[in-house]
């Protein structure tokens, strides 16, 4: 009989990470230990509004970089200095959970991140006090599933990473057992 196919980053947190962090923050429990819940990634495109072959388009590049198909997102309310109606679509976003997030993950500490431009670490301020980390990117082309000369417009988005964690503290600690490479404080 065949194995399951398990992604590297979920095979290294249950054999290596949940000992390490159980010990380090003194659990008791093994579901204590902080886990990820799911990655979302959104890109918002306020040209979006007015041209939907540009929102197609990154909705597209998302479903490349993720292998998951994504959602275009609307308007939830009028603003009129932005020439905005409640329910335009203004960008796409896609969710990843379980296996696929672990393997995005993986991609994204291995071979997105050290593509960026001039890159010294993710910075630490990304934490929003629960748990979870969000890092802004500038460009798209940084996922090598990318092919340059088919995109209509260099934009950025937005990864946002979910965990169980309490803390910030935890969150850290969890992301740096991935390999993600923060930012050192000088």
């Amino acid at each position: 009989m065949s194995e399951k196919y398990v992604p590297r980053l979920k095979k290294l947190y249950k054999e290596e990470i949940i000992p390490r962090l159980m010990k380090e923050f003194s659990y008791k429990n093994v579901m204590q230990v902080p886990k990820l819940e799911k990655i979302v990634l959104n890109a918002g495109l306020a040209e979006g509004m007015h041209d939907i072959k540009l929102l197609e388009s990154a909705l597209d590049e998302l479903a490349l970089i993720t292998g998951q198909r994504g959602v275009i997102t609307r308007a939830r309310k009028s603003i009129a200095n932005f020439k905005l109606r409640k329910g335009m679509p203004i960008g796409c976003k896609v969710t990843l959970r379980g296996d696929r997030a672990y393997e995005f993950l993986d991609r994204f500490i291995s071979f997105a991140i050290p593509r960026i431009r001039d890159f010294r670490g993710v910075p630490l301020k990304g934490f929003d006090g629960r748990g979870n980390y969000t890092l802004g990117i500038t460009e798209q082309l940084i996922f090598p599933e990318i092919n340059y000369d088919k995109i209509m417009k260099v934009h950025g988005l937005s990864v946002t990473i979910v965990t169980t964690a309490e803390t910030d503290k935890e969150a850290k600690a969890l992301l740096e057992a991935f390999g993600m490479p923060f930012r050192k404080i000088n």
